[in-house]
């Protein structure tokens, strides 16, 4: 159920704006993005009865940032506002049982404050106007505490990161990773003289369906973050939408000065089972060719994901723990056993060149991906990626089963483009 935007909190967050930048402790900065995508469709798939061979879709996006900051308190806003349009936006409202494909428009039902508003919704078209970051804080010597939206980032996963970053994970193959969405929370972390240190979060969340505010819909969780003479580790105790998960975590360097990075998390879910889940991944910098090199290979273990390799529709229901988390945005995979490969070649100093592959063990299914990273000078940045699926219909990445048409859920090659500005 949709809530309107709070007045208070914007107006609050208006009236920071205003007094900020009439002061001489603050920055302001920001960017605008423009990003082009194009992807096709195979013959069988079943998006070809709303946009035939191939979809188009283009994004514009403008970010401000101001920080504030006075002796030990500072203030963070940062608005975005964002034009979407092309035939993916018809596809999410059509492709109701494969929505998890399609990435809808973001929102706040769920969350405390409702700080994003929808300004057009229609046909191929959309634009909304929201505040991704808005909180106040406190520094001071050995603590940190901070309340409002913001955003945290755990775990040691590099292509996987979702067994112990369970606040708002970054897509495997997202192109741009700059910024993850942030929660409604109070934040606070506390720093030992020895480099160790201790982050607690409570995050206060509302039932979509009612807009009132449960606590088996928020999460709290601490992590321990400490080091070794061989390494760092981490511990993480949380409760997160009425479950209990605890999970270690670290990373060490091993033989031929290769990287070892890791977690291992175990779910206790409310129907009484124990779900483990784990991510394990070896980098090492090389120079090839004259040029360097950082490749890593990583395994990851989806506890939650679907058992036998069945990805239809009518099979995922049965599987709600999964489905859940995909809704949430904590996962991006059906299955349980993962393969990546990464290495991000410098090609020179400002162009790296970046091919991925995310196989899923169990069907044999692949999707290749090359991305590019330039920069334009020292204010603009150009990013690139080419995504290729490999695997038969019926597996992950071939093409799931679809309950509303006998054709399946396939997509083809995509290519996607971003520009970035920044000011």
């Amino acid at each position: 159920m949709s809530r309107p935007a709070n007045p208070v909190v914007v107006s609050a967050a208006l009236c920071c704006f205003a007094l900020a930048a009439q002061s001489s402790d603050f920055s302001f900065g920001g960017h605008i993005k423009f990003g082009l995508a194009n992807a096709t469709y195979p013959v069988s798939s079943r998006f070809r009865e709303w946009t035939g061979a191939s979809t188009e879709d283009f994004a514009l996006s403008a970010r401000l940032n101001l920080d504030w900051s006075k002796n030990s308190w500072s203030f963070r806003a940062e608005a975005q506002i964002a034009a979407l349009g092309g035939d993916s936006i018809y596809i999410s409202r059509n492709a109701s049982d494969n929505s998890a494909m399609f990435a809808g428009l973001p929102n706040d039902d769920h969350r405390l404050f409702d700080l994003t508003r929808i300004i057009a919704d229609k046909d191929r078209h959309a634009a909304l106007v929201r505040l991704d970051r808005l909180s106040f804080g406190y520094t001071g010597d050995r603590g940190v505490i901070r309340f409002g939206r913001q955003a945290v980032t755990w775990g040691n996963g590099l292509i996987f990161n979702t067994v112990m970053d369970i606040f708002n994970p970054f897509d495997p193959t997202a192109l741009d990773k700059e910024y993850k969405p942030g929660d409604d929370m109070l934040y606070g972390q506390y720093l030992r003289e020895n480099g160790d240190d201790l982050q607690a979060v409570l995050v206060f969340r509302r039932n979509p369906a009612t807009g009132e505010m449960k606590a088996d819909h928020g999460s709290f969780a601490v992590k321990f973050h400490g080091f070794s003479e061989v390494g760092e580790h981490d511990v993480l105790v949380a409760s997160h939408y009425g479950e209990s998960l605890v999970g270690f975590g670290g990373n060490r360097t091993v033989v031929g000065e290769a990287l070892w990075r890791g977690d291992f998390a175990v779910t206790f879910v409310d129907d009484g089972s124990v779900v483990p889940s784990a991510v394990t991944s070896l980098t090492h910098s090389f120079e090839l060719g004259g040029r360097n090199v950082i490749a890593a290979l990583e395994y990851y273990f989806n506890g939650f994901g679907q058992r036998g390799g069945r990805y239809d529709t009518a099979s995922l229901q049965s599987n709600q723990s999964l489905l859940k988390r995909i809704a949430r945005g904590e996962m991006f995979n059906l299955g349980r056993h993962y393969v990546g490969l990464t290495a991000t070649i410098e090609i020179s100093p400002l162009f790296l060149l970046t091919p991925n592959l995310f196989m899923n063990v169990e069907d044999r299914s692949v999707l290749l991906q090359l991305a590019a990273r330039g920069d334009i000078g020292e204010e603009m940045l150009l990013l690139g990626s080419l995504n290729v699926p490999v695997g038969p219909t019926g597996t992950e990445f071939g093409g799931i089963a679809s309950t509303t048409s006998d054709l399946p859920s396939s997509i083809g090659p995509s290519l996607s483009v971003q520009l970035s500005v920044y000011f």
